[in-house]
């Protein structure tokens, strides 16, 4: 007596059949693709026969399948179904030209295009993002979006170059607050060579003239009260410092008087030392004689200071009485 098979095993022969029906389809199509896509260039015909073979075998397998499956299962039917609509799909794309892909792409690539852009402006990689902006008009055809970019590439050019010199100004304003007014010149220089068009760099020079100007009349007006009013180590100060800034013509109305403070200044320093010695201020009349030899190297009082300095150095340096 026959014995007939059980439904399992059978449900599971035909299971076998269909997965490997499948993977043949597959293959196929993947076999026709492939032969298109390296002779398309060279043989399009043997290109296409390959790809007639993918249509052709995809049909036949699926109705291989179905006529296994005429008892079955519904949702098989319904995924063989949709293995044969994307060999479909993947042959028809295969035979499209380059150009006729990117017009399918082309809403992709745009998003492609106009992120990689973003990124490119945000890092201020002015010369790449305009290159693509060429890409996304030349190519692509979205002239207003590309001179949109555009736009917003010379309004941020602008806002970093003000702010480069906004920058640079700073720096210049501190040499000048510091008084250091050769590296105040040197740098108004610089900042008009990098930034020539700029309205804002013309006056820095004499922006820095003016003020190296201000600052000299305002030492001389200090200088000038300081002596009128007899403060004379005050004024001795400002002289030396007023010194730097002066021309010797510019210098000449001021003569008399600036000898008559440091007169006054040598007086009252020879005044101290001499104190100094009659109360043995040893250590103190060692400071102030060495003041006096440097603040006024060239005078009679110096001179004698100089050959008294020796002992009262060795007066200062012995130890205190018990």
């Amino acid at each position: 007596m026959d014995h007939q098979p059980s439904n399992g095993v059978s449900d599971r022969r035909r299971d076998s059949r269909l997965v490997w029906f499948l993977v043949l389809l597959n293959f196929a199509a993947a076999l026709g693709v492939t032969v298109l896509l390296l002779v398309r260039e060279q043989d399009r015909g043997l290109g296409l026969l390959g790809l007639a073979v993918v249509g052709a075998l995809g049909p036949i397998v699926v109705l291989m399948l179905r006529r296994e499956t005429m008892s079955g299962d519904r949702e098989l039917l319904a995924r063989l179904d949709d293995v044969q609509r994307s060999v479909r799909r993947l042959a028809d794309s295969s035979v499209l030209s380059d150009e006729a892909r990117r017009a399918l792409n082309r809403r992709e690539e745009r998003d492609i295009l106009c992120r990689a852009i973003e990124e490119d402006l945000a890092a201020r990689n002015w010369d790449a993002a305009l290159a693509l902006i060429r890409e996304l008009a030349d190519r692509f055809g979205y002239r207003a979006e590309a001179e949109g970019f555009r736009a917003r590439i010379d309004d941020l050019r602008r806002q970093s170059l003000e702010q480069e010199i906004t920058e640079a100004i700073g720096v210049l304003d501190g040499l000048v607050l510091q008084r250091r007014w050769h590296d105040a010149s040197l740098e108004a220089s610089k900042i008009m060579r990098l930034y020539p068009d700029s309205p804002r760099v013309e006056p820095l020079r004499a922006r820095v003239g003016q003020a190296y100007d201000a600052f000299r009349r305002d030492l001389e007006r200090r200088f000038l009260l300081a002596a009128q009013a007899d403060r004379t180590e005050e004024a001795l100060t400002l002289l030396r410092e007023l010194d730097q800034y002066l021309t010797p013509v510019e210098a000449e109305p001021l003569r008399e008087l600036a000898r008559g403070v440091i007169g006054r200044a040598r007086q009252n320093l020879g005044a101290q030392f001499r104190l100094a010695l009659q109360d043995h201020r040893w250590a103190e009349a060692t400071r102030l004689g060495q003041q006096i030899v440097e603040e006024f190297p060239n005078s009679r009082m110096a001179a004698e200071v100089r050959g008294m300095l020796d002992g009262i150095r060795q007066r200062a340096n012995q130890p205190a009485p018990a």
